[in-house]
């Protein structure tokens, strides 16, 4: 007999339906998988049999075939395992055949007949919902993820055994109800606040201009100036993200398998650090089969890359696409894969190999050679994309001991940026961009007019400083957040002025 059983599948972070077809019929008992399975996937046999015996049901000593279709795309992953097993089942007479229809199933089983969390749900049932059947069997770990995208009937399984006595209308199961959704925050460390940081005002106010306006920032400075904590303190005046932001990045997460514990929507803008010893695969996602790498986890929140000059080049010029177009294109010889890529990079990194060079307190010990070798780690291209360059000296004693200044707290830092950010969407809305950083060229001739005495300041950076073009827009841009930060309609000379003051640690400039 032939049973038909709906399921679903991840490429990158879209899902499409999996027609699991089961074919049992007489003569020496044998269990073929054909549809390009992978391995796991291949694998799923052994733990189906068992799952399905250990449910007290006796296994088809038969001749099973199971075809995965469409049969030309690769499938990966444990999740269809309940698929398969239902199949069978349907097939061998067990359950009903009417029972099946319209229903999707995922999930992965032990061999007691558990069904276990699989990654990537959120995906599937984000495609359940525009084009699919509306009923979705699956872990009831996952069923918070699942209930997150609107009109679908969840049903958390805990048991194969649970499942069966549903489908045979013993033990009918209720859909889980969903849970008031969770409205987007802001990541609420107390222990992580700008309060905390003595002094370093420029570079606060690097950092508000950078959230406000979703920019780009280098860091340099001697170690112990404050860099990775002004970094790490980032998060906390990031604007709340928007709720279609929320779910776009938690099905990035979900499909790199990160909402397990965590349960189901992303509420917090990411934060990632990765460790300069980095490779450029997971940098950028990759694989046979690729999967989100640490630009992608970053979507609509921060990567941080400290000792920026400590990472290897070629991770470093990865970087290079998903800051320009806002996400990254992986090819393989099975398939070629476009993940979004949209994030702040925030870099920090010394001057030199001691970290001393400038200091006016401690000698430096480099060569000059060994001085540029160093610099000339961040490719010129790498460092025109980042738009907020910002020289973090060494605190004087002053600073340091000073108690009866207060510094301003995340809270008041972040309602700044809150109102510029509102004041972007609102001026950009319908047109696809979220924040200044993404403006276009045409963008920048609308929304970014220059006074007179600002043409002047421009034309002179690009002749005395080597302004590229592609750094002459990234002024512009960070000018229109700044007036946006003190809500001006209109460009003005002082904002000019200010944003390119931000751009002096470009190589043309000597500085560096």
């Amino acid at each position: 007999m032939l049973a038909k059983v709906l399921s679903s599948t991840v490429f990158g972070i879209e899902a499409f339906a999996v027609e699991v077809e089961v074919d049992i019929a007489n003569g020496l008992p044998a269990f073929n998988m054909v549809g390009l399975p992978d391995t796991a996937c291949r694998e799923s046999l052994d733990r189906v049999r068992a799952a399905v015996k250990n449910s007290g049901i006796p296994f088809p000593a038969k001749k099973i075939t199971v075809n995965l279709a469409p049969a030309n795309i690769k499938k990966e992953g444990s999740g269809f395992d309940l698929a398969i097993a239902i199949g069978i089942l349907v097939a061998n007479e067990n359950i009903p055949k009417e029972s099946v229809e319209g229903k999707v199933f995922c999930g992965e089983l032990s061999l007691d007949g558990r069904v276990r969390p699989i990654p990537g749900i959120l995906p599937r049932a984000s495609g359940l919902a525009q084009d699919g059947p509306n009923e979705l069997y699956l872990p009831a770990q996952n069923s918070k993820e699942a209930l997150c995208v609107e009109g679908l009937k969840v049903f958390g399984l805990r048991s194969l055994t649970e499942l069966l006595r549903h489908l045979k209308g013993d033990t009918p199961l209720k859909p889980e109800k969903a849970l008031p959704r969770e409205k987007p925050k802001r990541t609420d460390d107390p222990f992580l606040d700008f309060s905390d940081i003595q002094g370093q005002w420029q570079a606060k106010r690097g950092l508000e201009i950078a959230a406000a306006g979703g920019h780009n920032v280098l860091m340099i400075g001697p170690p112990g100036s404050g860099k990775t904590m002004l970094a790490k303190r980032l998060p906390s005046i990031l604007s709340v993200m928007t709720s279609e932001e929320s779910i776009e990045t938690t099905k990035i997460h979900s499909v790199a398998g990160l909402l397990t514990k965590r349960g189901a929507l992303l509420t917090e803008r990411p934060f990632r650090d990765p460790h300069h010893t980095i490779s450029s695969v997971a940098m950028v996602g990759g694989g046979s089969y690729p999967k989100p790498g640490e630009v992608s986890l970053s979507h609509h929140g921060v990567l941080f890359l400290d000792e920026l000059a400590e990472f290897r080049r070629n991770v470093l010029e990865v970087l290079r696409q998903p800051l320009e177009e806002g996400h990254v294109t992986i090819s393989r010889a099975a398939c070629t894969m476009t993940l979004p890529a949209r994030f702040m990079l925030v870099g920090a990194m010394n001057p030199c190999p001691c970290g001393y060079y400038t200091d006016p307190k401690k000698e430096c010990s480099c060569s000059s050679i060994q001085i540029k070798n160093y610099l000339s780690k961040i490719s010129g291209p790498l460092l025109d994309r980042l738009d907020i360059q910002l020289n973090v000296p060494r605190l004087k004693a002053p600073e340091i001991l000073e108690k009866n200044r207060a510094s301003e707290s995340s809270e008041t830092i972040r309602l700044r940026v809150e109102k510029a950010r509102q004041v972007q969407r609102a001026r950009y809305r319908g047109k696809g961009i979220a924040c200044n950083a993404q403006l276009g060229v045409r963008e920048l001739d609308l929304y970014c007019q220059v006074p007179k005495e600002a043409e002047s300041l421009l034309k002179m950076a690009i002749q005395e400083l080597g302004f590229s073009a592609r750094a002459y827009h990234k002024c512009l841009k960070v000018a229109r957040t700044i007036a946006d930060l003190e809500a001006k309609d209109d460009l003005e000379t002082a904002h000019v002025a200010e944003s390119i003051h931000y751009r002096t640690l470009d190589r043309a400039s000597g500085q560096i």
